[in-house]
C-alpha cells in the first residue's frame, strides 16, 4: 500500500462535457491491482480467463471486488468498510471504518497522475501494457515503470473499477472503472479517461486494486 496525502483533483467527463472539482483526505492505495494469487488465498477462487499468480485478477464483477475488500478486512482484523444490505444488491460503505475498500474515482485519478499535469505520468510504452505492446494478453503486475509516487500499472493492463455510481440518472447503478486495459488503443490509457459497466459485469480486462481510508 501507497501512502497518498490530502489534495485535490479536478474530474472531467467528456461525454457530458462538465467538470467538478474533489476535496480528498489522506488514504493509503496498493501498489499494484489485486493479483490471482492473492485473489485466490483470500476468496479461494480462480476466475481469471489467463492465468499467472502474479497477473492481475481479472474476470472479476464491482461486487466482487467489494467482497473481496471485505473477506480481506476480516481476515486482518480491521473493520469492514462495506455493509451488504438484506436484499443483497444494495451497499453502504461506512466511512469510519479501517477495512480495504475500494478508491473512488477521485482517489484514483488523483494516485493516477501524481502531480503530474499531462494526459499521462510518464510514456506510455514505459508506462503500461496497452495494444500497442502487449501482444494482446495480460501481463505481470510491476512489468512497466511506476509514478512518481511509486504505483504500478495505474494505465493499462487491466481497468480497474471503482467505487463511484457512473452517472445515476441515465446508467442506473452503472459503476466506473479507469485505466484502460492491454487490448485498448492509446487513447483509452489516461488518467481523465472515465469508462462504465454493470456491477455484475465481468470481462477479461478489468480488475481492480484496494484502498483504506486514513482514520484520526
Amino acid at each position: 500500500m501507497i501512502a497518498v496525502a490530502a489534495g485535490q483533483v479536478t474530474l472531467s467527463d467528456r461525454r457530458t462535457q462538465r467538470s467538478w472539482a474533489v476535496e480528498l483526505a489522506p488514504y493509503q492505495l496498493g501498489t499494484y491491482p489485486v493479483t490471482q494469487a492473492l485473489y485466490a488465498q483470500v476468496t479461494g477462487e480462480h476466475p481469471s480467463a489467463a492465468r499467472g499468480d502474479l497477473l492481475p485478477v481479472e474476470g472479476v464483477s464491482w461486487w466482487d471486488a467489494a467482497e473481496f475488500c471485505t473477506t480481506l478486512s476480516e481476515r486482518e482484523g480491521l473493520t469492514p468498510a462495506y455493509r451488504l444490505h438484506v436484499d443483497g444488491d444494495s451497499i453502504e460503505w461506512d466511512l469510519s471504518a479501517d477495512g480495504y475498500r475500494l478508491p473512488t474515482e477521485a482517489e484514483w485519478e488523483y494516485a493516477c497522475r501524481a502531480g503530474t499535469a499531462g494526459p499521462r505520468y510518464g510514456s506510455l510504452d514505459e508506462i503500461a501494457w496497452y495494444r500497442g505492446n502487449s501482444e494482446e494478453k495480460l501481463h505481470e503486475v510491476g512489468g512497466r515503470r511506476s509514478n512518481p509516487w511509486g504505483l504500478h500499472d495505474m494505465l493499462g493492463n487491466v481497468w480497474e473499477w471503482c467505487w463511484d455510481i457512473y452517472d445515476a440518472e441515465v446508467y442506473g447503478t452503472y459503476r466506473v472503472l479507469r485505466g484502460g486495459g492491454w487490448f485498448d488503443e492509446h487513447w483509452s490509457c489516461r488518467a481523465s479517461v472515465r469508462r462504465r459497466s454493470h456491477p455484475t459485469f465481468r470481462v477479461d480486462d478489468v480488475g481492480f486494486r484496494v484502498a483504506r481510508s486514513v482514520l484520526r
